[in-house]
C-alpha cells in the first residue's frame, strides 16, 4: 500500500487495483466521465463506450491503482511504461469526492510506480480546463494538440524527469 494521503474532510489511501474490482472502477469511470460528456456534448466518448472486458483486459497490461476512503474505492488510474515513457490515462474520481486532493494522490501515485520512468504523457479535452490545471500543477506541460472532430480537441501534456529524479 502506498502512503495514506490526509486531506480536510477524510483520510484515504492509494494501493493497487485488482482484477475483482474492475466493475467497480468502470462504474465509476462513467459517472466520473459524465462531465466531460457534457462540456462536449458527446455521450459516446471512449471512456463511457469502454466495456467491463476491455477493462478486465487492462489489467494484464497496465499497472491500475485505486483510491480508497475505508474500503470505497473513490478514484483509480491507469498506466502503461515502455522504454523508459510512462502513459497514464483514465485518472478518475467519484463526482461525490472531488475537490480532496484524490486525484492529485493517484497522479502521483502513478509516478512513483513507474520505474525507470523518466518520461509521464496524458492527454485530455481542450475545454477540461480543471484536468489541465492539475496537470500544470504537477509539473506537465501541453506538447500539442490535436482535433479530433469540429467539437473536441486533444491536449497533450508531458513531464520530463532530470536523470537524477527518475523514479527507481
Amino acid at each position: 500500500m502506498l502512503p495514506v494521503e490526509q486531506s480536510d474532510e477524510t483520510r484515504f489511501a492509494v494501493q493497487a487495483a485488482e482484477l475483482q474490482d474492475a466493475a467497480t472502477i468502470l462504474a465509476i469511470q462513467k459517472d466520473a466521465y459524465q462531465a466531460e460528456a457534457c462540456l462536449y456534448g458527446d455521450w459516446s466518448i471512449p471512456p463511457l463506450r469502454q466495456t467491463l472486458a476491455s477493462l478486465q483486459a487492462e489489467f494484464a497490461t497496465h499497472t491500475i491503482l485505486k483510491a480508497l476512503i475505508g474500503e470505497r474505492i473513490v478514484g483509480s488510474v491507469r498506466s502503461l511504461t515502455k522504454n523508459g515513457e510512462c502513459a497514464i490515462g483514465r485518472l478518475i474520481v467519484d463526482p461525490s469526492c472531488q475537490g480532496r486532493g484524490i486525484g492529485s494522490a493517484l497522479l502521483c501515485a502513478a509516478e512513483a510506480n513507474a520505474a525507470g520512468a523518466g518520461k509521464f504523457s496524458l492527454f485530455t479535452g481542450s475545454k477540461s480546463e480543471a484536468n489541465i490545471r492539475l496537470y500544470q500543477r504537477h509539473g506537465y506541460s501541453v506538447v500539442r494538440t490535436q482535433a479530433l472532430s469540429p467539437a473536441v480537441t486533444l491536449v497533450y501534456l508531458e513531464k520530463r524527469l532530470a536523470a537524477q529524479d527518475t523514479p527507481t
